[in-house]
């Protein structure tokens, strides 16, 4: 099919190894065949009391077959090994480069456990393609054809049993067992994505779910994930034991007919009575290139979901389309206009963000606002080009943003999201991510800007305390000022601030809000923010509802004047009352 015509092409250069893999891989399977004949006669002729030298060539070539058997062997795994182990590392980094590509615009939704299991499992799962599929399925078509040529120029009754026998433990028991277990194969895979990512959630969440009380409920749908699994694979592995089966009984018959056949040979004086063992031992030896064809036939069929979900990471839609030659990016960003700005993601019907006009001049300070989905977050995807706009215009110092390389716009134009990253490190590790040659008075400035540098001093180990996986042993007042830290560090021309409170409770958030905004005073930041406190000192306010602007100007003013933007001065202060915050 096409998905696996698709997984051969990754094979790329490394197609001529593959081939001498094939090659010694038949090679191997012939030289097991060979030593069977040649042992059968040689047993057979020995028995007639010949002089030794008589004997000499089928002993020398008994050995050969014996070594060459082995060695054949070795030299195909070895090949084939490197080959596919190899291709699977260039998959590997092919899929790392498209969800890097992809992310974040063009991964809403994604579940981290499933893109886990993409990365590592499916793509694990392509080397059964070549090694469990196509080579031992090459060597058995290559291997049968020479026996049932050999066997028929002995005996062509022979011949003809040997094929038939072949034909039905090689292509007809894969058929039946490929049949029972297909259902069992296309849905191994995406069992295996819903395992890892209730497994992945149940990890990375216990402490909130151990005190929501979710955790049972929790653990519960990650067993009966498990168990889910496990059917499936329980009924792939009855097609195997059913395929074993049935090509051993289909082996047994076919050398007691070669046997028959052979023995009335013998009576009738077509066949001498010495090549009668190898008439019937060559089915026996040839059989074991057919032995693996229904689990070789299984695997296939598990590398095609696999392969499928590889390739739909490998052919989604990049959200951003980088310039075949980028511009040189200029020396100062401003002043970062936009106009008349549309944009959605793929797969909406309707834009995120429309007719949007924004320009950002050097020390200026705006406040984007408005309820969730209103598009805010799009806002600042389009600006750090991790989303293409559908339409209207984006420049930087009068250079079209989409003109320029995505990594150059991303030095001028600087994040710091909501669910910023920080890695199982120490503080002063995370900081210097931000800028590696950064100096302790740096290090202090960035920490103090973000009201961080008291309790570092506080800490025994200083900057190098560890913050554990994702900040697991801060506060989330802590991870977020220690990620706007770093942004402050990275020094970026514009800094855009993407709901930094949006996860702390709300005396928190306020007062992380208005921390980073006296921390960027004289600085050019677009803050995103649901929430309102504070925004007195921005120079504009951008209130949007549904991905248009339906207010803006300064806070003062539109929070005096009927609209939008005093509906929401209004809801959060009685919102503040229930909850009894100021």
């Amino acid at each position: 099919g096409g998905v696996l015509a698709r997984a051969r092409a990754l094979s790329g250069a490394r197609r001529g190894r593959l081939a001498l893999a094939l090659l010694l891989g038949s090679l191997a399977l012939g030289s097991a065949v060979g030593l069977m004949a040649t042992s059968g006669w040689l047993i057979s002729r020995a028995s007639e009391q010949p002089p030794v030298l008589y004997l000499m060539v089928a002993v020398t070539a008994t050995r050969a077959f014996g070594i060459g058997r082995a060695v054949f062997r070795y030299a195909e795994r070895l090949v084939s090994h490197d080959a596919v182990l190899r291709m699977l590392a260039d998959t590997r980094v092919a899929v790392y480069r498209r969800l890097e590509r992809l992310a974040p615009a063009g991964l809403r939704g994604a579940r981290r456990g499933d893109l886990l299991s993409r990365l590592v499992a499916d793509v694990d799962a392509l080397q059964d393609y070549w090694l469990r599929w196509l080579l031992p399925a090459g060597a058995a078509v290559v291997v049968s054809a020479l026996s049932v040529g050999f066997t028929a120029w002995l005996l062509p009754e022979a011949g003809a049993v040997l094929a038939a026998g072949l034909l039905a433990a090689g292509a007809g028991v894969p058929l039946l067992t490929g049949a029972v277990a297909r259902r069992a194969e296309l849905r191994l895979a995406p069992a295996r994505g819903v395992l890892a990512t209730r497994v992945t959630d149940l990890l990375t969440g216990t402490a909130e779910l151990t005190v929501a009380g979710a955790l049972p409920e929790q653990t519960t749908a990650a067993r009966r994930a498990d168990n889910t699994l496990t059917r499936i694979a329980s009924r792939a592995a009855t097609a195997t034991a059913l395929g074993d089966g049935l090509t051993a009984l289909i082996s047994g018959l076919t050398v007691a007919a070669a046997a028959v056949v052979g023995v009335q040979a013998v009576a009738d004086g077509r066949l001498e009575g010495v090549a009668l063992a190898v008439v019937v031992l060559t089915p026996l030896a040839a059989f074991e290139a057919v032995l693996g064809m229904p689990l070789a036939v299984q695997y296939r069929q598990r590398v095609r979901k696999s392969a499928e979900r590889v390739l739909d990471v490998l052919d989604a839609p990049v959200p951003v389309r980088e310039p075949e030659q980028p511009r040189q990016a200029p020396a100062s960003p401003f002043p970062l206009v936009v106009r008349d700005l549309s944009a959605r993601y793929a797969g909406q019907d309707r834009d995120a963000l429309s007719g949007l006009d924004l320009t950002l001049e050097q020390g200026r300070r705006i406040a984007v606002v408005g309820p969730s989905g209103s598009g805010k977050t799009t806002l600042a995807q389009v600006l750090l080009r991790f989303l293409d706009a559908r339409a209207g215009g984006y420049t930087l110092a009068g250079v079209d943003a989409y003109a320029l390389d995505g990594d150059d716009v991303r030095r001028l134009v600087g994040l710091c999201a909501q669910d910023a990253h920080l890695f199982d490190s120490s503080l002063r590790e995370n900081l210097l991510l931000a800028k590696r040659d950064a100096t302790e008075e740096e290090l202090r400035d960035a920490l103090g800007r973000a009201r961080l540098l008291e309790w570092t001093r506080s800490l025994p180990d200083g900057l190098d305390t560890l913050v554990g996986e994702h900040g697991a042993r801060l506060s989330g007042g802590q991870r977020q000022r220690l990620a706007l830290a770093r942004a402050l560090l990275a020094d970026f021309p514009v800094l855009v601030l993407d709901e930094p409170a949006e996860h702390l409770d709300l005396p928190t958030g306020d007062a992380l809000t208005a921390d980073l905004l006296a921390a960027t005073e004289g600085r050019t930041t677009l803050l995103i923010t649901h929430r309102l406190a504070g925004l007195e000192a921005v120079d504009e306010v951008i209130v949007l509802d549904e991905g248009r602007v339906v207010q803006r100007g300064p806070y003062a003013e539109l929070a005096g004047a009927d609209g939008p933007l005093r509906g929401m001065v209004r809801q959060e202060a009685e919102a503040d009352l229930l909850v009894g915050v100021r």
